[in-house]
């Protein structure tokens, strides 16, 4: 199974405080990685690392065999990398179909020429984009409501949206930062099916952060977990669900 992004010894400091110090990690392609931790941990830090928000103070990210260390957000998007973030980012006061199409739009499919003149390349392009959009909207279940503003939209569907629009993007890597946030049982439950269908659908790695640890155990092959920005423990749920040093971590004492 090839390695599609690996962190090589990644720092992040801020003045005096190390936020994450020296961390690597692998993800193979067509996994569902889980980076796991108490709050404060530094996870997503590491998130901002690979997807350009910061620049590492040491350390090399690399993503299919290219160094992406320090390249802006936009380029590393075009590469291939999407995200979702813990505190929903959309376009709130547009509607939930031009918040797709925003992301469509990274890549058109005409020129700039024709843009500008009102070519029939530019229309038949733009109504491409507006089926693609409906496509990616009809996977989520909201299609029906594309025409409403995207800020009045309930909290879970907002979480919907964030990911249809980072999908828009035609990733080969997705990473998602605590997708389950807001969300109650049942709708975590469709989220954790929705990842594994994901994944397969599109050929997909996929790289999450997660309280919710029902979801994590359920859907993730794989998991790294972090405490005070270095990695204390790796392996498979059942692993990790049984790590002493783990446990000790999240509850913050000394396990017998």
């Amino acid at each position: 199974m090839s390695n599609v992004l690996h962190t090589d010894n990644i720092t992040m400091q801020f003045g005096g405080l190390k936020a994450v110090s020296d961390l690597s990690l692998e993800i193979n392609q067509g996994g569902i990685i889980g980076l796991i931790g108490p709050n404060g941990a530094g996870k997503t830090t590491v998130f901002n690392m690979i997807t350009g928000v910061y620049t590492p103070t040491s350390g090399k990210v690399i993503f299919n065999d290219q160094d992406i260390t320090g390249l802006k957000p936009d380029r590393i998007t075009a590469l291939g990398i999407a995200r979702t973030f813990q505190n929903i980012r959309l376009f709130n006061d547009l509607s939930v179909l031009d918040n797709v199409k925003i992301a469509l739009h990274t890549d058109v499919p005409y020129s700039l020429s024709a843009s500008v003149l009102r070519l029939p390349s530019f229309f038949r392009g733009e109504e491409k984009i507006h089926q693609q959009a409906l496509e990616y909207l009809k996977i989520f279940g909201l299609d029906t409501i594309k025409d409403e503003i995207a800020s009045s939209l309930p909290y879970g569907e907002q979480r919907r949206l964030e990911i249809a629009r980072a999908l828009a993007t035609r990733p080969t890597l997705l990473i998602l930062d605590e997708p389950a946030a807001g969300m109650n049982p049942n709708e975590t439950k469709e989220l954790m099916e929705l990842i594994n269908w994901i994944r397969d659908e599109f050929n997909l790695t996929i790289l999450l952060i997660e309280h919710d640890m029902s979801l994590v155990m359920g859907v993730c092959e794989r998991i790294y977990v972090l405490d005070y920005g270095q990695i204390i423990a790796e392996g498979i749920p059942e692993e990790i669900r049984n790590n002493k040093r783990v446990i000790e971590a999240y509850l913050g004492e000394e396990v017998g």
